[in-house]
C-alpha cells in the first residue's frame, strides 16, 4: 500500500464543488472516477479542504493509498489521459501512510478577482466578477487591514456553517492592481486581485469578506465598519456573499517535509 499526495487545478464552473454530494458531479467524484479507469481501485481521496460550486482551484492538493505500482513520476500523465480538459494533476509524490491532506494543510491562500474596467473581459469571464460601477480600492484595502490576526470570523461565515468554532487567523492579506488589459480611459482601473492568507476558512468566508469589501469600495460601507462587523459576530453585520466564479484557491502550504519519502 502506498500514500500518494497530488496537486491539481481545476476550472469549478461545470462542477457543484469540489467535495462529493449526494446530487454529483464534483471534481473528487471525477478524479476518482479516473483512478478507477487507472487501476480498478474504488477509492476515496482526501483533499486539503472543499471549494464551492463555481470556485476553481490553482493548486488544491490531495492524497490516497493505492496498491498500484505506478512511478510517482507516471501518475499525472496517467490521470490527466483519463480526465477533462478543465481539470489538471500537475504533481504526484509518494509521502508516508499516515500523511493526510486536511490535517497537514498549515496556511491556505486564496484570489479573488474584479474586474474593475468599464467593460467585462469576455476572455475572463469565468474567473472575474465584473463590477459596473467605480470603486475605491485605496477603502477596501484599508478595510482588509482589519481582518488580519486571529478572531472569531462568525460575522463571516455562511449562516448554514456547521464548525464548532469560527476563530481563524488571516496571516496576510493584500491587493493587487493589474492595469495591463486596461484602456487608456479614466473609467479603466484595471483588474483587481485580493489575496488572503489563513490557517483556514469558513464555508463563504472569503466570499463574504469581499462582498463586504465591495459595499466598502461603493461607499455604502466605511473601511472601519469592516473591524465593527468582525467585532459583532453576527452574520447580519457583515455584507453580502460574493460570487463564487470570482474566487480561485490559490496555493496550499504544508507542513509534511517528513512525510515526504525520497525515491
Amino acid at each position: 500500500m502506498r500514500n500518494l499526495l497530488m496537486r491539481v487545478s481545476y476550472d469549478g464552473t461545470n462542477y457543484n464543488g469540489f467535495q462529493t454530494q449526494p446530487d454529483g458531479n464534483t471534481v473528487q467524484d471525477v478524479i476518482e472516477q479516473a483512478i478507477y479507469g487507472l487501476t480498478g481501485e474504488s477509492l476515496k481521496i482526501t483533499a486539503s479542504g472543499r471549494t464551492d460550486a463555481g470556485v476553481h482551484a490553482r493548486g488544491q492538493i490531495f492524497n490516497f493509498c493505492s496498491v498500484a505500482m505506478i512511478p510517482p513520476e507516471r501518475w499525472c500523465s496517467a490521470l490527466n489521459s483519463r480526465l477533462p480538459s478543465d481539470i489538471v494533476v500537475t504533481d504526484a509524490q509518494e509521502v508516508s501512510l499516515d500523511f493526510h491532506s486536511r490535517r497537514e494543510a498549515k496556511r491556505k491562500t486564496y484570489r479573488y478577482t474584479i474586474n474593475a474596467n468599464q467593460f467585462p473581459d469576455p476572455f475572463h469571464l469565468r474567473y472575474q466578477f465584473h463590477h459596473y460601477g467605480r470603486l475605491n480600492v485605496s477603502a477596501m484595502e484599508e478595510g482588509l487591514k482589519h481582518l488580519l490576526g486571529t478572531h472569531d470570523y462568525t460575522s463571516f461565515a455562511s449562516r448554514r456553517s456547521t464548525k464548532p468554532s469560527h476563530v481563524r487567523t488571516i496571516y496576510d492579506a493584500w491587493m493587487e492592481v493589474d492595469t495591463s488589459m486596461s484602456r487608456d480611459h479614466p473609467r479603466d482601473q484595471g483588474v483587481v486581485h485580493t489575496y488572503i492568507t489563513g490557517s483556514g476558512f469558513l464555508q463563504h468566508m472569503v466570499r463574504i469578506i469581499m462582498g463586504t469589501l465591495i459595499e466598502v469600495g461603493e461607499g455604502k460601507r466605511t473601511p472601519e465598519s469592516v473591524r465593527t462587523a468582525l467585532i459583532a459576530q453576527n452574520r447580519a453585520a457583515a455584507g453580502p456573499t460574493a460570487v463564487s466564479h470570482g474566487l480561485m484557491l490559490w496555493d496550499v502550504e504544508l507542513d509534511a517535509a517528513s512525510y515526504i519519502i525520497r525515491t
